[in-house]
């Protein structure tokens, strides 16, 4: 079901707004009405490594619209330092100013991808909310944690209001932290590797090309899958037993994570999003997520309290992006 609701008000701006991660880019039209819930019209879904660019992804976009599009707000992973992004996972770097000329924009703004999610979530509607922990009455709690891996992992705060209700954060690039002795050895044969192993070495699709074939060493067989398509649809059918693996201990240790920033930054709430948690849902529900989210000793009795979110809607970079447009420019959105 759809977020976004059509509104009959006279006074529309529209925007091109985009939601770009390592794999692919989703870009709509934006229709801003005063008091409505933004509504994203024109959906398309591009590979990001079709395209020589960022750039030539929106002017394909652009051209194919019907109408004129001369603003434009991007969610993108990364973080922007002046006017270059700096990402690990796109396959092209991106210039905000090269990219608007090339566009052929009046204003593009480039915001991080979590950072818009947060600013969509609360206009998030319950239907589209699976708990996973806690009270799931009580409406919307603040300070909420929005976590979520895909390509990579990304992770921001949201606050209930103020003027900057949104805390961006690159939590995918802090160190990596292990709570069971699996995890340990499978960390250690991580530091092999790379000097500094963060978050997204296991807990994002990635990651999970790197945590499979550690396992299976560990367990002395041979691995049988190349991409994280592949490997989710072992461990669904259940007849590899490391695939299966791979996915409860990829569960568990993502609940660790996710009870380690909820008290970190004292979130009354968690919302799980991304590309993996909709294909690793079985998993996640399982309850392994769970028993390590709550397993922070004296912390667990107040983690019990918190409700964690698996969202299902898959445009909230878009949305959040719309809702970021709009609070910067006086629009006030229900």
């Amino acid at each position: 079901m759809s977020l976004l609701t059509p509104g009959r008000a006279s006074s529309v701006e529209t925007l091109l707004v985009a939601d770009v991660g390592g794999t692919f880019a989703r870009l709509a039209v934006a229709e801003l009405r005063a008091g409505q819930p933004p509504q994203l019209v024109g959906l398309r879904r591009y590979s990001c490594a079709a395209f020589a660019s960022l750039a030539a992804i929106l002017a394909d976009f652009i051209a194919s619209a019907g109408q004129p599009l001369d603003n434009a707000v991007v969610a993108i992973a990364g973080l922007l330092e002046g006017d270059h992004l700096v990402n690990t996972n796109l396959p092209w770097p991106v210039s905000v100013a090269d990219t608007r000329t090339q566009a052929g924009l009046r204003s593009l703004a480039l915001i991080n991808d979590f950072e818009a999610v947060a600013y969509a979530i609360p206009h998030v509607q319950p239907d589209t909310l699976v708990p996973l922990n806690g009270e799931p009455e009580g409406g919307s709690r603040w300070p909420a944690l929005v976590l979520g891996p895909g390509t990579g992992l990304g992770a921001a705060l949201r606050f209930q209001g103020g003027h900057q209700p949104v805390l961006a954060s690159e939590a995918g690039h802090a160190a990596l932290t292990a709570g069971t002795e699996l995890e340990l050895e499978i960390l250690r044969q991580m530091q092999q590797r790379w000097a500094h192993v963060d978050q997204e070495r296991i807990l994002s699709g990635s990651g999970l090309m790197n945590l499979y074939p550690c396992l299976c060493g560990l367990r002395g067989v041979a691995p049988q899958w190349n991409t994280p398509e592949q490997l989710i649809a072992a461990a669904h059918l259940g007849d590899d037993p490391v695939a299966v693996e791979t996915l409860e201990v990829f569960s568990a240790w993502l609940g660790s994570l996710a009870g380690d920033l909820a008290i970190t930054f004292g979130a009354r709430s968690v919302y799980l999003v991304g590309g993996i948690p909709p294909r690793i849902a079985h998993f996640l529900h399982a309850g392994g997520f769970q028993a390590r989210f709550l397993a922070k000793g004296v912390m667990g009795r107040v983690l019990a309290q918190v409700p964690v979110w698996r969202v299902e809607h898959g445009e909230l970079g878009m949305l959040g992006a719309a809702v970021w447009h709009a609070a910067r420019h006086g629009r006030a959105v229900a």
